[in-house]
């Protein structure tokens, strides 16, 4: 399925950046006060250890670029360039959205502990921020960061909804930067630009930062119980369907780095999957059939809904909602499924073993 639009101009990624779809990053705001609130200290040996990592900051010299960074950019054909854009656009807004929200929290909390992390991640969402525009500026399509931030909307989320996002994002991020990172590191042949050689210490960092959501939860057992159960199995759901339909829009960029889009996201649901373990006393059944069937379900109903939008009229608007009342009803669905319960680990943190 085609862009939208294609992203040839400064204008053009701005507006991509902005956009709001299903499946297009948000920024998001939430309860400072009730962030200010939260008591890590049931995990304090742990959370100690991990701000020590921190503070030794071992990515502070990593998002430089070499001398012949622009030299080894390869010439891409018109699709996966379009397809490659998009994936830049699409990663810088997201990265920046963590930085923002982060750096919010940062300035309205006093809690010493959150005001720290706090100051931690945005310190490094930052720097990933700023990496990809380098990139999208070597193709003369750097975004105002700054008037992205004072533009874009905002979505308010509660401050658990926020833990249950923003931990699974950094969790499916790492997944995703790490399956690439290493199947470029099988056949670098197919590595056409050189932002993929940073993406193994890249993704550590995103490990890291959701080790720091992993350890809150767990330090707050009610929000891993109960009632909340249906909140975490409604927002893997999400991310899970958020990330297959957005990727596969992009199977150019798929085939360029010798990925086919099913395997690619089926592997970093498995990923996550092992990984969320750690916090999450359950883990959606990707591998049943019907979940994967689900999957595909929803893609050709996004497809469908943008073939009727470009059609236009009052026939395009009634297929869209119909599209849109089928892929309610197939999410709901998938919500339905069963999922593979587990019990949580005495001790909470992993290391990125992938």
């Amino acid at each position: 399925m085609a862009l939208d639009a294609p992203i040839d101009s400064p204008e053009q990624a701005m507006e991509h950046a902005k956009a709001r779809t299903l499946i297009s990053p948000r920024f998001y705001t939430t309860d400072c006060e009730a962030m200010n609130r939260i008591d890590v200290s049931p995990m304090r040996a742990e959370w100690d250890a991990h701000m020590l990592e921190y503070a030794g900051d071992n990515n502070h010299d990593h998002f430089q670029r070499t001398g012949d960074f622009t030299a080894e950019i390869q010439a891409l054909d018109p699709e996966l360039r379009q397809e490659f854009l998009d994936f830049l656009v699409s990663s810088l807004t997201s990265e920046y959205s963590g930085c923002v929200l982060y750096n919010e929290i940062r300035k309205n909390v006093t809690n010493p502990d959150i005001k720290k992390l706090m100051t931690y991640l945005t310190r490094d969402e930052s720097r990933h921020a700023n990496f990809i525009n380098m990139s999208l500026k070597d193709f003369g399509l750097g975004v105002d960061l700054a008037d992205l931030k004072a533009t874009k909307h905002y979505t308010y989320f509660k401050p658990k909804y926020v833990m249950y996002t923003v931990y699974l994002s950094e969790k499916i991020g790492y997944a995703r930067y790490i399956t690439i990172y290493r199947q470029l590191e099988r056949h670098p042949e197919l590595r056409f630009h050189p932002i993929f050689k940073w993406f193994e210490r890249w993704c550590n960092d995103e490990f890291r930062h959701g080790e720091s959501f992993a350890l809150m939860m767990r330090a707050d057992p009610k929000l891993l119980r109960g009632f909340n159960l249906l909140w975490i199995r409604f927002f893997l759901l999400a991310v899970y369907a958020t990330m297959y339909v957005r990727d596969h829009t992009r199977p150019a960029l798929h085939r360029a780095m010798g990925l086919e889009s099913d395997a690619f996201d089926y592997r970093v649901f498995d990923i996550c999957s092992e990984i969320t373990k750690q916090v999450f006393p359950l883990v959606l059944d990707t591998n049943n059939p019907k979940f994967r069937a689900g999957f595909t379900r929803l893609f050709e109903l996004a497809q469908a809904a943008e073939r009727a939008k470009e059609r236009g009229g009052v026939a395009g608007l009634v297929k869209r909602a119909g599209c849109a009342v089928a892929a309610a009803a197939t999410f709901g669905r998938l919500f339905l499924m069963p999922v593979k319960k587990n019990a949580l680990p005495e001790q909470v943190r992993v290391a990125p073993a992938w």
